[in-house]
């Protein structure tokens, strides 16, 4: 799993091709921790087809606010530069992410 951060988020994410996931998470996020371990194995089950990535919003704020990310966690699909799906707080469930990861592979 790629670490994201605000140097190199736009070109890894936003100038990326095919479809990309981004796990936005928080220092101190308990969802987010909860969350991590799950889209890790995620990341070993489809990570042929798909890549994953993760953003730590607390060390980077404006990146986070640039892709409207104003909750945690986040778990974001983009193709080809642009978010195409997003679950948010409650919705970003293990069984939810990936079947959204379903939908693109």
């Amino acid at each position: 799993m790629l670490i994201l951060d605000k140097t190199n988020f736009e070109q890894e994410v936003l100038q990326g091709e095919g479809y990309i996931l981004v796990d936005f998470f928080g220092d101190g996020c308990a969802p987010c921790e909860a969350l991590m371990p799950h889209v890790m194995e995620l990341s070993e089950k489809y990570g042929d087809k798909v890549k994953f990535t993760k953003l730590n919003t607390t060390k980077a704020r404006r990146v986070a606010i640039g892709q409207k990310v104003l909750g945690l966690p986040v778990v974001a699909v983009y193709k080809d530069g642009e978010k195409i799906e997003e679950l948010i707080k409650e919705d970003a469930t293990p069984e939810n992410v990936e079947a959204m990861i379903k939908k693109y592979v």
